[in-house]
């Protein structure tokens, strides 16, 4: 649940970046709106890391969380370098994947979530074998 709550605070966050980062071209007080957001972001992505590292340890869940974690973690401090830097060319980019990246993980923690198709029935998953079996041709 608590991992849940941190992927859609990133998201949030990471939404809110973009939108801050026009007020920094449009306005004189955009800078510290945008430093805002970038602290923000930063923050919640370590919460995020840790959110990740408990859920696995006391629960017994998969690490597979923490590696998305550290690495989403690792990319925020590039793209932190890259504004520094300003490196736009780099830095807008980088943005938009950590954004994309931040919405799949969220559709992958939501309930009902996981990667799945919608639209495939149980019938078209194929069995268990690996071999896909008619849904008219039901073993005894």
């Amino acid at each position: 649940m608590f991992l849940r709550i941190t992927v859609a605070l990133q998201t949030l966050a990471l939404f809110a970046a973009p939108v801050t980062a026009g007020l920094l071209l449009a306005t004189p007080s955009g800078q510290p709106l945008h430093s805002a957001a970038a602290y923000t972001v930063f923050a919640v992505s370590l919460v995020h890391l840790l959110a990740a590292v408990l859920t696995w340890r006391p629960g017994g869940g998969s690490p597979r969380p923490i590696l998305h974690a550290l690495v989403f973690f690792v990319l925020i401090l590039a793209q932190v370098a890259l504004g520094i830097a300003g490196l736009t060319v780099l830095h807008v980019p980088l943005g938009t994947l950590m954004f994309a990246m931040s919405v799949l993980q969220l559709s992958k923690v939501l309930p009902g979530g996981g990667g799945g198709h919608p639209s495939r029935s149980d019938g078209d998953r194929g069995a268990p074998d690996g071999h896909r079996r008619s849904p008219a041709v039901h073993p005894q």
